[in-house]
């Protein structure tokens, strides 16, 4: 594929466009994975990094128009490279970017807004999976805003009271199980994920 502007590039992410994510690829990741592997990480970890980086911008995108005054390839660079400090400083590899060449620009806060919404997210995600079958539907279908009487005919149980009691069980588990792991608590201690305590 031809090179792309900047513009068609951030246009083709929009559309969700097969050929410009394969172009993003083919120019950019190995850059990307020469820099985390070089600081600490591994080939996976790249992958992990570049894949969330363009879901970033995919999702700012969405948003508002994105105007740049660098290369889409120094935009990329600067928000993995973003990515990846946070990453090592939950690790507590402090020792972070000791081989950091490349030029990289400023970015907005917007990013690591988005970003820290994808990683609660995510948190939420991994311990609402550990929950059982019965604990996950009570709670979809509370979400989905369905009342306890509809939710015990559906579910089969005993009474509305029953459910309103699993629920509170249900959520307390969830936020119990969520709040023991490492990841939560290193948000916590670092003034991220404030938003965390609304689960």
């Amino acid at each position: 594929m031809q090179e792309l502007t900047a513009q068609e590039i951030l246009s083709g992410l929009r559309d969700k466009n097969r050929k410009v994510l394969d172009f993003i690829y083919e120019d950019q990741y190995y850059r990307i994975r020469n820099f985390v592997t070089r600081n600490s990480g591994t080939g996976e970890d790249a992958q992990d990094v570049f894949q969330d980086a363009i879901l970033v911008i995919f999702q700012k995108l969405r948003k508002e128009e994105i105007t740049l005054e660098c290369s889409f390839g120094t935009y990329l660079y600067s928000i993995c490279r973003l990515l990846w400090l946070k990453q090592l400083k939950m690790k507590s590899q402090t020792k972070a970017f000791i081989e950091d060449t490349d030029d990289t620009v400023k970015l907005d806060d917007s990013l690591d807004v988005i970003h820290d919404k994808n990683e609660r997210y995510n948190l939420y995600l991994k311990h609402f999976d550990k929950l059982s079958y019965n604990c996950q539907k009570i709670l979809e279908l509370f979400l989905a805003r369905i009342s306890s009487k509809e939710i015990a005919r559906v579910l089969g149980l005993k009474s509305e009271q029953y459910v309103k009691k699993r629920k509170h069980i249900c959520k307390e588990k969830l936020v119990e199980s969520i709040k023991s792991d490492p990841e939560y608590i290193y948000y916590m201690n670092n003034n991220n994920f404030h938003k965390l305590k609304k689960l």
